[in-house]
């Protein structure tokens, strides 16, 4: 049966941690999802895709800092803009060449898109998205000292030696701005790319008027509101771990294979999913399915099409229903 899927790819899918983030390795990334992509439109499934963009802005940043004595420096939310435009080219170009291959006309297209947030949210007090490159011990002590304005946390479990990056607020998102645009695309039988970074993060002014802020939206979180404005039956969350666990980084890990959304959401109140990872992920998907979802999945990019069929990844479902 066909299923409206709207598919979430982590930052892995671009650049892996232990890249520079060249032209040649990005692309090399995207083929290897792209093709996994492709397998589910096979099934004949329609597909919005959205990713990450963490690496790009923090090395994008990082460019535009280092640069200023020549050039301006653009805000954040230009940034995002710049490198949803980078990422989503380099999907659209390479689906585009597959599926011409496979004999499969699907048109792609991919929107810069941007998703209203509140000035309020209380992520602009206390940061909590990661972007750019993972640092040591060592290496983030050094980078505070250098650059004091810089918010650095520590985002993966202590046995990790690179388990620090810098943070930048990510406040909740509201609503997707181009929805009406993208919902018509996805009806049509276009593939859409969309939500690039969590999208353009934007509030109204006082005048009513649409501007950027500088904050990076979690694109998992974006992509959920986005699945509601698509209809999608399934929520498919792709990263660089094969399930969620719990006890994560501790002799008592194990994986969460089906559960039901009281479940998870247990699991989620007792803390088992740190809030700069696998947090995010596992709210984005209770959510959905809060919404009225079929199902909702987290996974690795290698078992994405196992997943869909029920042979891995980490998949909430809704309760029963009483009698």
């Amino acid at each position: 049966m066909r299923k409206v899927i709207v598919v979430a790819l982590g930052g892995n899918a671009i650049k892996q941690a232990d890249e520079k983030g060249t032209v040649e390795e990005q692309f090399k990334n995207v083929e290897t999802t792209s093709s996994q992509l492709v397998s589910m439109l096979k099934f004949g499934h329609r597909l919005v895709i959205t990713h990450g963009n963490g690496p790009q802005a923090g090395n994008l940043l990082i460019q535009q800092e280092g640069a200023t004595e020549e050039v301006p420096a653009q805000p954040m939310d230009i940034v995002g803009a710049m490198t949803q435009g980078q990422i989503g080219y380099m999907f659209q170009q390479t689906m585009q060449n597959m599926l011409w291959k496979e004999k499969l006309p699907l048109p792609v297209v991919s929107v810069v898109n941007q998703v209203l947030v509140s000035e309020d949210d209380p992520d602009y007090q206390d940061p909590s998205k990661p972007v750019g490159p993972f640092y040591s011990e060592e290496e983030a002590e050094k980078i505070k000292a250098e650059r004091p304005e810089y918010v650095i946390k520590e985002v993966k479990p202590k046995n990790v030696a690179k388990r620090f990056r810098r943070v930048v607020p990510s406040p909740d998102p509201i609503r997707n701005i181009e929805y009406i645009a993208i919902r018509r695309m996805v009806d049509s039988g276009i593939v859409v790319i969309a939500s690039g970074g969590g999208g353009v993060p934007v509030v109204y002014d006082k005048n009513d008027n649409l501007r950027g802020t500088a904050a990076v939206i979690d694109k998992d979180k974006a992509g959920e509101r986005l699945a509601e404005v698509v209809g999608a039956d399934l929520f498919l969350i792709l990263t660089d771990v094969d399930a969620a666990r719990i006890n994560f980084g501790t002799p008592q890990e194990k994986p969460v294979r089906t559960v039901t959304l009281s479940e998870m959401r247990k699991l989620y109140n007792e803390k088992h999913f740190k809030a700069g990872s696998m947090g995010p992920k596992v709210l984005a998907c209770m959510r959905f399915i809060e919404w009225g979802g079929e199902g909702a999945i987290i996974t690795s990019l290698d078992k994405a099409v196992d997943a869909l069929i029920g042979k891995a990844g980490t998949r909430i479902v809704p309760d029963p229903i009483k009698e």
